[in-house]
């Protein structure tokens, strides 16, 4: 089954819950490496990318048990160092981008590590300087093979250095802490990335023995230890499907309680879409979204367009600029959609332009959107997923519309978004897997 068919134009109503944070799951998954005792981790989001990882730990020699749905138990206690320098290893690392902070951890306890060229979502490009230059101030020699496309990492002992990122890197930041916890002497990583999931890998960090302190800031400091020990920890809502469930009951018209959303760690999310004048209201963790018949996109207080744009934490996630387009497209109002992150990600327009979405693509980070303030539906179409947060974005956006729509590529979905399907069509949706 490789492709949605979704019959679009229907209200939902009802509960849904966020699963487990994808990008926290991939840190927090590596860093059990990090001792050769038990780490239990709960909520874990039963995703294609999570698995994948958990498959290739497995596959190192990490023993690997899974009491309940959701909960990961993890012991690194006998790893096999050949299995690096596998073809298995290469072309199974090579598919997924989280793996790159395999590194880290592995430089801590073992002092070399291999990392391949960078996988995942096609949405631009991805360096991995930040983590390379980062390892070679701590010690740390790299070779990189042309013709496998692997770096090779290797250190006698791992140095504690002053470190200025020359950008806030997420996972740039999670590599370089956890070869930290394990390093000779103090780092401090200045202009670190602060977002919420590095928040948690430094508390998980915290509670195994790591003494790590400027949690939630730019500038953090590691003392070195020479172990670290078991822990339970458990994963935040992720963020990416909040703000994705937000959109889509604005979409379509739809009554929507969000529950255990871990409101305390969404930033300026809810700002955001309320700014796009969808309505919602927040009780504790919950967030109830009523079904709206019209939205306004709100102007600057000069009554300029509005312009939604992505920056690091804690500002706007890059992860949900995809969503906020397609919301804005049945608004009312203009805004300007400024992703700067990455310069592919706004490429999936032409779909919704098909679909009737008034869009005017300035250049590769920048889109001009007229809402059609639902005056004009969007209808359904053939279409192909390129990533996981654009494939979101266009089913939204066919739940919405009227007649059929069948999305292609639903892998890229099924890598970020745990049984989406099943879970919207408990509040009313009409989507089945096909094979198309």
């Amino acid at each position: 089954m490789n492709a949605f068919e979704i019959h679009g134009g229907k209200s939902l109503k009802g509960e849904i819950t966020p699963q487990g944070a994808k990008n926290e799951a991939l840190q927090v998954l590596c860093a059990a490496l990090l001792t050769d005792e038990k780490v239990t981790l709960t909520n874990v989001p039963d995703i294609v990318d999570v698995n994948t990882l958990i498959e290739l730990l497995e596959d190192m020699g990490v023993k690997i048990e899974r009491p309940s749905p959701n909960t990961v138990i993890l012991q690194a206690n006998n790893i096999d160092p050949d299995y690096f320098t596998t073809y298995a290893f290469k072309k199974k690392s090579g598919k997924l981008r989280g793996t790159v902070m395999l590194a880290g951890p592995l430089l801590a306890r073992f002092r070399k590590a291999y990392i391949p060229q960078p996988g995942g979502d096609k949405i631009g490009r991805r360096r991995l300087d930040t983590h390379i230059r980062g390892f070679e101030r701590m010690g740390v020699d790299f070779v990189y093979d042309i013709d496998n496309q692997m770096f090779s990492l290797d250190t006698k002992q791992l140095k504690g250095v002053k470190i200025l990122m020359e950008e806030p890197s997420v996972t740039g930041t999670a590599n370089l802490i956890m070869a930290a916890t394990m390093a000779e002497g103090t780092t401090t990583i200045y202009n670190a990335a602060c977002e919420p999931y590095v928040q948690q890998l430094c508390r998980m960090l915290i509670s195994m023995g790591a003494n790590i302190t400027g949690v939630s800031s730019n500038l953090l400091v590691i003392e070195g230890c020479s172990k670290l020990h078991g822990c339970e920890h458990r994963l935040l809502a992720d963020m990416i499907e909040v703000g994705s469930f937000i959109g889509l009951a604005a979409m379509t018209q739809s009554e929507i309680t969000i529950k255990n959303a871990d409101v305390a760690q969404l930033g300026l999310i809810p700002d955001i879409f309320q700014r796009l004048g969808i309505e919602l209201s927040i009780n504790g963790d919950d967030i109830y979204i009523p079904a709206q018949e019209h939205y306004r996109i709100q102007k600057f207080i000069d009554g300029s367009i509005l312009t939604v744009y992505d920056h690091p934490w804690p500002g706007f996630t890059p992860d949900l600029m995809s969503i906020v387009l397609v919301v804005a497209t049945q608004a009312k109002g203009t805004v300007l959609v400024h992703q700067k992150m990455f310069e592919s990600r706004l490429f999936f327009v032409d779909k919704l332009i098909e679909m009737g979405a008034q869009i005017v693509l300035c250049d590769p980070h920048r889109a001009v959107v007229i809402g059609l303030d639902k005056q004009v539906m969007l209808r359904g179409i053939n279409m192909v997923s390129p990533d996981i947060r654009a494939g979101v974005a266009l089913l939204i956006a066919a739940l919405s519309a009227t007649g059929k729509s069948t999305i292609q590529n639903i892998l890229q979905i099924d890598r970020g978004y745990e049984r989406i399907d099943e879970r919207l069509n408990a509040l009313g949706a009409d989507i089945r897997r096909i094979n198309a």
